[in-house]
């Protein structure tokens, strides 16, 4: 065999896989989405307490960023430790992918009991106290968007919990679809053929 067709068996062989590797890449990304939405419910809870607390607020932003940093380490994890350092970058991209679709599932199940049993209405009044301050109302009257902001308020006001959630859910997916691509194309690591 040639050396040619020994590297296309070798590529080949790492695009497809196994039930056993389906199930093993689908339990390893739920468990990593867990530990994942973990990071998005303390982000999410820093968020609701940084309305009034700016300490807090920045918090939350720096939890959100670091969530690609820590589902490429989670990606690293799962290459060395299962996957004896080697992963296809099709591999990587749908553990990646997988991994934050169970955090997005877990972070939209948490937000939607936030907001119908816990909220009661906090988050718009603590958002209302707020621009009703001096500072607050100079930041609208510097931004001129104080019809725009009373139109979103309104939208706010009139969502259900479970809208929250999916919204959410999709926004979120939609993040992990984006970036897993050049997540899985820095953590992918092919193995070297032998002649």
């Amino acid at each position: 065999m040639s050396q040619n067709m020994r590297n296309f068996a070798a590529d080949l062989g790492h695009l497809i896989m196994t039930p056993e590797e389906y199930h093993q890449l689908k339990a390893f990304a739920r468990q990593d989405g867990a530990l994942l939405s973990l990071l998005w419910i303390g982000s999410f809870a820093c968020y609701i307490l940084g309305i009034a607390n700016p300490l807090l607020g920045t918090v939350a932003l720096v939890l959100i960023v670091a969530s690609p940093f820590f589902a490429a380490s989670r990606l690293r994890h799962f290459r060395d430790g299962a996957r004896e350092g080697v992963i296809s970058f099709l591999r990587g991209y749908a553990y990646t992918a997988m991994i934050f679709f169970y955090a997005a599932i877990l972070l939209a199940a948490a937000m939607y009991i936030y907001f119908a049993f816990i909220d009661n209405g906090y988050l718009l009044s603590t958002i209302n106290q707020f621009l009703g301050t001096k500072e607050g109302k100079q930041l609208i009257e510097l931004y001129g968007m104080a019809d725009q902001l009373q139109a979103n308020l309104k939208a706010l006001a009139e969502m259900r919990p479970i809208d929250y959630a999916v919204n959410m859910l999709s926004v979120n997916i939609t993040i992990g679809l984006v970036l897993g691509l050049p997540i899985a194309a820095i953590m992918r690591r092919e193995l070297k053929v032998e002649s």
